[in-house]
């Protein structure tokens, strides 16, 4: 499953980080790293971005790079 999927309130474990060259870069570096467990919080009212919960802080990331993570779902 990918993180755009993921419902609202539901936690999730990163799998995998796709993408290719600044974009792969830019997620890993905002702390979207495989094994991390995150949660959605909250979507934009147009549906574009939403916002994480990583590592103990918000995190808003566009529904188009979401589509590039793989997590799965206990």
């Amino acid at each position: 499953m990918t993180l755009d999927k993921l419902p609202i309130g539901k936690e999730g474990k990163i799998k995998a980080v796709g993408g290719q060259g600044m974009l792969r870069l830019r997620l890993l570096d905002m702390g979207l790293i495989p094994g991390t467990l995150l949660k959605i919080t909250r979507i934009a009212p147009m549906g574009d971005p939403i916002e994480l919960l990583v590592r103990g802080y918000r995190l808003s990331i566009r529904l188009e790079d979401a589509k590039t993570v793989e997590i799965e779902v206990d």
